[in-house]
């Protein structure tokens, strides 16, 4: 996620919607996307919860970040651009939470500001009938598995990492997933209008075979 291949085209699509006015990332995290946007010249402020990914933003670059949640925390002022990238929104395993990250970042920008979500579709279709775990990448030395729980519509994302040894590291990442129709009305609740949707940063159009999408709202 850090090659120039992937970052080069968020920081591309982000810088253009800014349109030079202030930009707020939420879950800043490291600074994979803030770092090099910050570079463009763009005025980059973040909120994070994570004290050790600080500690790893802050060997990169001085930006200004509130320490916080990001469906309630307050940066100071007003943005033309709030965005959440690589399913972050996820993060947060209650819809009352999500809906509530919406409405902060409404709270946080200009009149006809947008805020851009990036976030995968769910891929229930490949689950196979009467189990609940779906392997979405196997290569040498990782294993990555999705298991599904629909009744809550939440995953966890187990990363298997081997060695040379016998033994494998295991990470696991809990997410409550969203439809992208859910999502919408999540927007409409916060004041917020879909202005476009597309398969990924460069403008691929979305289909039903979209493993991904690209949403930008933009508020009433």
């Amino acid at each position: 996620m850090f090659a120039p291949e992937v970052v080069e085209p968020v920081v591309d699509r982000l810088a253009a919607l800014a349109a030079g006015g202030r930009v707020l990332e939420f879950a800043i995290g490291t600074g994979r996307v803030a770092v090099p946007l910050a570079a463009r010249g763009v005025s980059v402020t973040g909120i994070e919860l994570s004290e050790p990914m600080l500690g790893q933003l802050r060997k990169k670059a001085d930006l200004p970040v509130v320490v916080g949640d990001m469906a309630t925390a307050t940066a100071p002022g007003r943005y033309s651009l709030v965005y959440l990238v690589y399913n972050t929104i996820g993060n947060l395993l209650t819809q009352d939470e999500q809906v509530e990250c919406f409405r902060n970042a409404a709270r946080h920008l200009d009149p006809g500001g947008r805020f851009v979500i990036e976030l995968g579709v769910p891929e229930l279709r490949r689950l196979p009938p009467g189990q609940d775990a779906v392997v979405f990448t196997a290569e040498q030395g990782y294993l990555g598995v999705d298991t599904y729980d629909t009744v809550r519509q939440h995953l966890v994302s187990h990363h298997f990492t081997f060695g040379e040894g016998r033994q494998a590291r295991l990470g696991r990442c809990p997410q409550r997933y969203i439809w992208p129709a859910e999502l919408d009305l999540m927007g409409r609740l916060a004041g917020f209008e879909l202005e476009s949707r597309h398969a990924d940063w460069t403008g691929s159009e979305f289909t039903t075979e979209s493993s991904s999408h690209v949403s930008v709202y933009r508020r009433s």
